[in-house]
């Protein structure tokens, strides 16, 4: 094959590989169907009854939807949904699939939304590292370490983790690094439902790691169990185990939520 100095897909088609500034703006990148996450949609024009409602909350595998006849409300739990698109097959006109990305929370209970617009944050994934970076610097010394604990995961949200450090996303450029001890750490960024195998070794990981420190669930799993839930292999959700700091719901998340959740779990502190 003829060398074009240009590194080329298993298709033979070239592409270039650089870091973007701005990853919020992939437009022609993005397929029209890609599912960021669930909301209610205010805007669609519709009537809410118990029909309506009751299907939606049976159609959920997670039991993310749950409809409150005596209020006419849907609760919509993001740290459930798994984003599987069922709700949105079935009522369109009352659900919308957006690709927000910006849904970190410090409470788990704020991931319960009740027929409202999640408000789009409008900084760029370049503003939010940069605003990073100086909270690192001022709080950690220019660098911020960062333990990620598989607590039985399907390696989704790992697969999402892992691009934080490839060339598009570069998140060494704002002093984070990860680590392999937990005793070098100050963030404990832990996916999924916790497996009762993993428990010891996260409430041990925990142990280890130095003061102060935040921890940050990834993903639905580590939220509340996800699709696993909680049964007699699982906690349903490491807040069950450990003290957490920051949830990030998404199966998986984004890498620019989870920057968005670092950010966040920084000004905590």
């Amino acid at each position: 094959m003829k060398k074009s100095g240009k590194a080329e897909h298993f298709t033979g088609m070239p592409f270039k590989s650089s870091t973007i500034k701005n990853p919020l703006k992939m437009d022609d990148s993005v397929a029209d169907n890609y599912r960021g996450y669930a909301t209610l949609d205010p805007d669609k024009d519709f009537i809410l009854n118990d029909e309506i409602g009751k299907t939606l909350e049976n159609l959920c595998p997670t039991h993310a939807i749950t409809y409150q006849n005596d209020d006419l409300e849907i609760h919509l739990d993001n740290g459930k949904c798994i984003l599987c698109g069922n709700c949105k097959v079935e009522s369109p006109e009352l659900i919308k699939i957006t690709n927000k990305f910006d849904q970190a929370k410090k409470r788990r209970e704020d991931l319960i939304e009740i027929f409202s617009m999640f408000v789009p944050f409008e900084k760029t994934y370049d503003e939010l590292g940069q605003e990073l970076k100086n909270k690192i610097n001022k709080i950690f010394g220019r660098s911020l370490a960062i333990r990620e604990i598989d607590a039985g995961s399907c390696n989704g949200c790992e697969i999402e983790i892992n691009a934080l450090n490839n060339p598009i996303y570069d998140i060494e450029r704002y002093g984070i690094t990860f680590v392999a001890s937990p005793r070098h750490a100050d963030i404990l960024l832990v996916t999924g439902p916790a497996s009762k195998n993993m428990e010891k070794a996260l409430k041990i990981a925990y142990d280890s790691t130095p003061n102060p420190k935040i921890v940050i669930a990834v993903g639905a799993c580590a939220c509340s169990g996800g699709i696993f839930g909680n049964n007699y292999a699982t906690t349903g959700g490491i807040d069950s185990i450990v003290p957490v700091n920051i949830y990030i719901p998404g199966c998986p998340p984004r890498p620019q939520a989870l920057i968005y959740g670092i950010l966040m779990a920084v000004n905590k502190i």
